[in-house]
């Protein structure tokens, strides 16, 4: 069956009622409020107290909040693609092995090779070989198993599951055998921060970033399709398994992207994907996607600010999010 969506108009929201031109500028509006919102975090993180070297301190804020902008457009963007395939709102990226795949990479290397050993790669070739492990697994799991498996999503959820307990057992094995002095510096680079990244590499994934986005952006009336379940999708025209791994592999690029620049964000995802089918007000893509991501600009920027103003810096904005998040996993379970 031909993969034509031409003759597909955008779904109704079921809840929408016998005004949907209005709805949909309600919709608007909450865009608009939202981008007035992130757009006044982002100014008041460049501007607050401005004091000494004010062209450094731009420039280091500056860099900073691409950072965040990157992982939060990361983070809201494969977590809601990952839900809609999975037709499962409780699941992320991370459960697949990915982050935990990042870990054992990042333990390996300090345990056998030390810090300086692939000090030859340079900053980007160490950044471009993290990233391409990832993918690579990635690749093998979604396209390998997928195809191999008769797009049973469900048992590749599990294998994927399977792989991340595996590499988590065989990283915490090697961290109790390290050294102090390693295991110390094995923690700073597993721990997520959005100081540590190099401008180059935030400008290469920004590209990235950028490139899978359009990709995204031209496939969002799909994603409304695929959101039905496998049988309607396929009886509306999909090629299921075709679409199912590309979006499959534009979430494997975009969390192995933003996991080899800042380090794992387990659930930050999954804080703001839910925060964003309650904020739109619709279940249609092309405003959940949007509204995902000014809510993680959101999250991330002012959460940075109150830390650093508010609480001086008294907290790491991970270790805050994970919490956060870890507890709304947990709401969701109990909910059923």
């Amino acid at each position: 069956m031909q993969d034509n969506l031409s003759h597909i108009q955008p779904l109704p929201n079921p809840t929408c009622g016998n005004k949907p031109k209005g709805l949909h500028f309600t919709h608007k509006k909450r865009l608009f409020y939202l981008a007035v919102v992130a757009l006044l975090c982002m100014l008041l993180f460049m501007t607050i107290n401005l004091k000494g070297n004010i062209e450094y301190i731009l420039i280091h804020r500056g860099w900073m909040l691409l950072t965040m902008i990157l992982v939060a457009f990361c983070a809201a963007t494969s977590t809601l693609l990952f839900q809609t395939v999975s037709n499962n709102r409780i699941l992320t990226p991370a459960i697949m092995g990915v982050e935990a795949l990042f870990i054992l990479i990042q333990t390996l290397v300090i345990f056998f090779i030390q810090a300086q050993g692939i000090s030859f790669l340079g900053v980007m070739g160490k950044f471009l070989c993290e990233s391409a492990l990832l993918i690579l697994f990635s690749l093998f799991l979604y396209r390998g198993l997928f195809t191999k498996l008769k797009q049973n999503l469900h048992l590749v959820l599990l294998i994927g599951i399977i792989f991340g307990i595996l590499f988590r057992s065989i990283a915490n094995l090697l961290q109790r055998l390290m050294t102090p002095s390693d295991f110390a510096i094995l923690q700073g680079r597993i721990f997520a921060t959005f100081t540590r990244a190099e401008p180059i590499l935030i400008v290469l994934s920004l590209i990235i970033a950028l490139i899978t986005g359009i990709v995204i952006w031209q496939m969002r009336f799909r994603f409304d399709v695929l959101a039905l379940g496998r049988d309607n999708a396929i009886n509306l025209g999909i090629n299921y398994q075709q679409n199912v791994t590309l979006i499959l592999l534009l979430v494997s690029v975009l969390v192995s992207i933003s996991t080899a620049l800042v380090g794992p964000f387990t659930f930050l995802g999954l804080l703001i994907a839910n925060l964003a089918y309650s904020v739109s007000g619709s279940n249609q893509h092309r405003f959940l996607l949007p509204v995902a991501c000014l809510l993680g600009i959101i999250f991330l920027v002012g959460g940075q600010l109150i830390l650093e103003h508010l609480l001086k810096m008294s907290g790491a904005l991970s270790v805050v999010v994970e919490f956060i998040g870890g507890l709304l996993f947990i709401f969701l379970l109990l909910k059923r």
